[in-house]
């Protein structure tokens, strides 16, 4: 018996020490993917970040949370739109007051079509669908910093979807949003 309990503390300890050389290697590579950030290294910061994922879980809450706007702006200059929003999405999850991912995320959900003249714009359930996820994250970046650009925007788009109701509310939901704004991520 007292060596099965001798044998069990063993194999504990040995995992925790596996567990946290492993967090360490994690934390380590989260360091290299930082440094090579300021050094504008995309490249290499992007394959950092690749190598991290599947581990990411083993970085602490906000430091993961730091570490996937890092990766989704990557992604996005990078033009991969559909993993730069997964990215965001899960930055505006955890901070849900940071409008930098915010304005990202409208800017990213109509990215496709925003670009077009108003006489090729098909408003369609797709095009609603893609306004409709847009909106509050435009709102969320308007409220917190104010631009005439995003501000046109809005009313554009609520015009385009004739939701009269939610560009006469504008003003009294951007006041609102404007309590609580975060514009700068801490990873500590």
């Amino acid at each position: 018996m007292l060596k099965k309990m001798v044998l069990l503390v063993f194999m504990i300890a040995l995992c925790a020490v596996t567990y946290a050389q492993t967090t360490n290697e994690v934390y380590d590579k989260y360091a290299d993917f930082n440094l090579a950030l300021l050094q504008n290294e995309h490249d290499k910061a992007l394959t950092l970040g690749e190598q991290i994922l599947p581990d990411s879980a083993k970085l602490p809450q906000k430091t993961r949370t730091s570490f996937y706007n890092g990766l989704a702006k990557l992604y996005e200059d990078d033009s991969q739109s559909i993993k730069a929003i997964t990215y965001y999405n899960r930055v505006a999850s955890a901070q849900p007051n940071y409008y930098v991912a915010h304005r990202a995320l409208g800017y990213l959900y109509i990215k496709d079509i925003s670009g077009k003249p108003a006489d090729q714009v098909v408003v369609d359930s797709d095009y609603i669908n893609k306004i409709k996820k847009a909106l509050p994250h435009l709102e969320k970046a308007q409220a917190c910093d104010p631009s005439d650009e995003t501000l046109a925007l809005i009313k554009l788009l609520y015009r385009n979807i004739k939701d009269e109701r939610g560009l006469s509310t504008l003003p009294a939901r951007l006041a609102e949003l404007k309590k609580n704004c975060i514009d700068i991520l801490s990873d500590q």
